[in-house]
């Protein structure tokens, strides 16, 4: 690898760095962001709002694929994500500046979606350009390794993420943190803007787009002949249906879901969960690079869909392991206390809420919503016409008329075997290398399958969509897919897959969402997808 080449990399690496920085700032600092810019309401509903603004980002992505897309196949690679980056960096920049809505009032929140908006329309079109930059650049039979370099980078914004924010915990304390520490993460990451403008400028343009430019092939309406003829469209489907989504799904589940399952569920606290994230990380992120370049011999099909296939056979099992691990007593308590909410069927509703907006008031509701919240496996049983909602626990019936009974469900649950906030048996690291006492080792191991199963579908994912296209339109056309598979299958996914879990009452029913998708393009792809590996990319 020369020396340019080794530029070109880094500094096209530095915005997939710079986007999961951000998305992991955001997401585990989303309950001070909703104090911050919407303390004018209820707690919870600070959350939601929160979150809504985050999901935000995640919905407009595909039409920043497409307004960034057409720019850069016109204008070129260079300076179209050189604009995304000033974008996307501004916008994270701007978060840590901005007062919140206890000094400047409504206009606090509405700049911060606002910024969240810019932002997911930048990230639209920043890994595209960066994807195709890499790979125009690439020799003939190592795309698939150079490129791998932008997905390992992904993995260490993350880390980056995770370690600016414990240090920053550890050095102001939690309630400075709270108050105004939090704003640190997102005001240092001006340095990592700062160097990646610095690389970018110093950069040259794509000399295969160079060349077509310069022969006059470019194209004038990449839109229209990305999206508006059936020859390429049908690909940008087959590339959604056959490879990206399942991706998405996979990566999503094997990194966010999973530290998800350990804090929501599982009950691990906050600082235990994110050290097994990240050393789950620190130890899987080379096999990016691995199967990248394996993916160069043997092609980039059979790597993506075996690894869709192997996570969607084994999800259930590796997901009951941590159980069994990080919360042995909430295992047994799964497997030996029946609970069942016994209520007429007219009173019970639907409590499917992705997006944490409704508000339930019903007994039957509120009951079985509670018994998602603290992880208690439950049954719904109808009984007669105007029958007054009781909750059985083993056998034993607490009658229950408001959310003021909650407490005695949680006590009859916990003499029954489910075990109580902080308890000892659950997974617990005391510093960040206490790793080699058998709870904690068992569940980095196991995090790690997951990591590497996202290693699989992810390593190899950009290589094969910088093949599937031609120059002229494969900006636009491939940002548009990726975005979609990830942006909304998979960011959807950790709201969507607990929402599963509270309407059905199963800790594992959420892993039915992966599960499904990526079965889905192992079929798709197995059938419509083709193998890119030798392609000539310069036409």
């Amino acid at each position: 690898m020369t020396a340019e080449e080794r530029r070109v990399i880094f500094a096209s690496s530095l915005g997939t760095v710079f986007e999961w920085y951000d998305f992991y700032l955001y997401g585990s600092l989303a309950a001070i962001i909703g104090a911050q810019f919407f303390s004018e309401y209820p707690p919870a509903t600070r959350d939601i709002f929160a979150l809504l603004a985050f999901a935000a980002g995640f919905l407009v992505r595909p039409f920043g694929a497409i307004v960034f897309g057409r720019v850069g196949d016109i204008v070129g690679r260079k300076y179209t994500f050189l604009v995304t980056i000033l974008i996307m960096g501004l916008s994270t920049f701007i978060v840590g500046l901005l007062p919140g809505s206890a000094t400047i009032g409504f206009a606090a929140p509405v700049i911060l979606i606002a910024l969240r908006l810019a932002q997911g329309l930048a990230l639209g079109g920043e890994y595209g350009g960066a994807a195709t930059y890499v790979a125009e650049h690439a020799p003939q039979g190592k795309r698939g390794y150079y490129t791998s370099y932008i997905q390992t980078t992904a993995t260490l914004g993350l880390f980056l993420s995770l370690l600016v924010i414990l240090f920053t915990r550890t050095i102001v304390g939690e309630k400075d943190f709270a108050a105004w520490g939090w704003r640190i993460p997102f005001l240092v990451s001006v340095l990592l803007l700062g160097v990646s403008v610095w690389i970018r400028l110093k950069l040259n343009e794509s000399p295969v787009f160079q060349r077509m430019k310069d022969e006059g092939k470019s194209s004038k309406a990449p839109l229209t002949e990305a999206f508006g003829n059936w020859s390429n469209g049908k690909i940008v489907l087959i590339a959604l249906l056959g490879g990206v989504m399942g991706q998405g799904v996979v990566w999503y589940t094997g990194q966010f879901y999973a530290l998800f399952f350990l804090q929501s569920i599982l009950k691990v606290d906050g600082y235990t969960a994110n050290l097994l994230i990240a050393w789950s990380l620190l130890l899987g992120t080379g096999f990016f690079l691995v199967f990248g370049a394996l993916s160069d011999k043997i092609g980039r099909k059979p790597i993506i869909l075996g690894g869709c296939l192997i996570a969607a056979l084994t999800f259930f099992p590796i997901f009951k392991a941590i159980t069994t691990n990080a919360n042995p007593a909430l295992e047994k308590a799964i497997e030996t206390v029946k609970v069942e909410v016994v209520a007429d069927r007219a009173a019970c509703g639907d409590l499917f809420n992705p997006v944490g907006t409704r508000v339930f008031t019903k007994p039957c509701d509120t009951a079985r919503a509670y018994l998602s919240q603290q992880s208690v496996k439950y049954s719904t049983s109808y009984g007669a016409a105007g029958s007054p909602v009781v909750v059985k626990v083993n056998g034993t019936d607490i009658p229950y008329a408001a959310a003021a009974d909650n407490a005695k469900v949680l006590a009859a649950v916990q003499a029954a075997g489910y075990p109580k906030a902080g308890d000892a048996n659950i997974v617990k690291m005391a510093h960040p290398f206490d790793i080699f006492r058998a709870a904690p080792a068992a569940v980095i191991g196991l995090l790690l399958i997951l990591v590497i199963f996202v290693t699989m579908v992810y390593g190899p994912i950009a290589a094969m969509l910088v093949e599937l296209f031609p120059t002229r339109i494969r900006y636009t056309s491939m940002s548009l897919p990726y975005h979609i598979g990830n942006g909304w299958f998979g960011g959807l996914l950790p709201a969507t897959a607990f929402a599963i879990v509270a309407s059905t009452g199963d800790i594992y029913a959420g892993l039915w969402y992966p599960i499904i998708f990526a079965s889905i393009t192992v079929v798709v792809g197995f059938f419509f997808l083709p193998e890119t590996k030798d392609r000539d990319i310069t036409s």
